[in-house]
């Protein structure tokens, strides 16, 4: 069975993620996506909620299996006898990160893991999780960034922020 590991934060999920995950998926028997739990990294969504919204997005396509890790990838790939990680680039700035992160990789796993790049879609090539979060907070509209159910829970995150906003400046 040829199997791949899509790891990332994806806080949250985005259209780009998804795109990238279908394709893998017709391309490898299986697909893990594994949500990395970055302690240094302060997440918008927790593990669980990432959870939520990969199954939800991914729920049509039967070879996806939703994970998570927080530890290195190497040492996940090993307990799951995976070999590849797909990674997704927006642009030729992703590619010397990526391909840095990949080299790590395989050297670290002693040839065990290697990475396959997934270009973006050009629609996608503008699309990041950081920037979702960004529109978001400001109560702007994230629709052609994700899903309409994902765009919901996002909002609910906010709802909070926009009301204290609100009254802010209504104090004004």
């Amino acid at each position: 069975m040829k199997s791949a590991i899509y790891p990332g934060s994806f806080d949250p999920v985005t259209y780009g993620h998804i795109d990238i995950i279908q394709r893998a998926a017709r391309m490898f028997d299986k697909i893990t996506v594994c949500i990395l739990d970055n302690k240094a990294k302060s997440s918008l969504f927790s593990v669980e909620e990432r959870v939520k919204m990969l199954k939800l997005v991914t729920k049509d396509i039967p070879n996806v299996v939703i994970d998570t890790n927080d530890g290195l990838l190497i040492d996940y790939a090993e307990s799951i006898d995976c070999h590849v990680s797909i990674r997704g680039l927006r642009a030729v700035t992703d590619f010397e990160y990526e391909m840095q992160i990949a080299q790590t990789n395989r050297l670290l796993s002693r040839g065990a893991l290697d990475t396959v790049f997934l270009m973006t879609r050009l629609q996608y090539a503008y699309l990041s999780s950081s920037s979702v979060r960004e529109i978001a907070s400001f109560g702007g509209d994230i629709s052609p960034c994700v899903p309409p159910e994902i765009e919901a829970i996002i909002k609910e995150k906010y709802k909070e922020a926009y009301e204290k906003r609100k009254e802010r400046n209504n104090e004004q």
